[in-house]
């Protein structure tokens, strides 16, 4: 197949300054990169139909070609699927970036345990969630992102999402096309066994669920690997 172009898509929760450091390694690594900012359309509910309606808006008016292939971080991991169904042509694939893997019509509330929703219900103020680094104490960024004008742009670009969208019903598409997983952090141990056990390709670093942003080559890296995986045809047995 030709050369894919990767468009990175960050967490609902932080913007895309958690992932431009990772664009500029791909990019280095010759990979066509295109960076979505999405953060207007998590504002207000429904925030499920305007985060793809705003998706597909960005895209096309990007007039990307040839093959995408879509890469979604943390929270942007089970959208991935519905925001591949709004391409014409569909995507080429996808890559879950320490991310959950879709649960078609379910919530978030309904994938984790219910004292982490009770937690975030009461640090909500007038049916808005505190920006993502404000949810816990201490602040997570503080540990993730030493580099405190990166930190800084981070904690700056997190919106404050509407407690509703934790409870909306998660986009009912499926996806059978190419996937793959790369896990950055313990967190996420689950889904990346999860991933495997479906046959996908996958690979763990020993890094932090920002690494995107702190470390991004080695995440380069093995995004690249499994771009060569995901797409190099099975060698013919003879």
């Amino acid at each position: 197949m030709p050369p894919v172009t990767v468009v990175l898509v960050h967490s609902p929760f932080l913007g895309p300054a958690s992932l431009r450091p990772l664009a500029d390694a791909l990019a280095e690594r010759g990979q066509q990169t295109v960076i979505l900012d999405l953060r207007p359309s998590v504002v207000a509910p429904p925030v499920h139909q305007t985060l793809v309606g705003s998706f597909a808006d960005v895209t096309a008016d990007a007039a990307l070609s040839g093959p995408l292939l879509l890469i979604g971080h943390s929270g942007a991991g089970p959208l991935l699927p519905a925001f591949a169904d709004t391409f014409e042509e569909g995507a080429a694939g996808l890559i879950f970036l320490d991310a959950g893997l879709p649960t078609p019509g379910r919530s978030w509330r309904d994938t984790v345990p219910a004292d982490l929703y009770s937690h975030l219900r009461l640090v909500s103020r007038d049916g808005q969630l505190p920006r993502w680094q404000q949810w816990f104490t201490p602040d997570p960024l503080v540990e993730l992102v030493a580099d405190e004008q990166l930190r800084a742009e981070i904690a700056d670009e997190a919106p404050e999402v509407p407690l509703a969208f934790l409870k909306e019903a998660r986009p009912d598409v499926e996806w059978d096309g190419p996937a793959g997983y790369v896990q950055l952090s313990e967190s996420y141990v689950d889904d990346a066994a999860a991933a495997e056990a479906l046959g996908w390709p996958v690979r763990r670093l020993d890094a932090h669920h920002l690494a995107t942003a702190t470390d991004p080559k080695p995440v380069a890296n093995a995004i690249v690997e499994l771009l060569t995986e995901m797409f190099t045809p099975p060698a013919s047995v003879l």
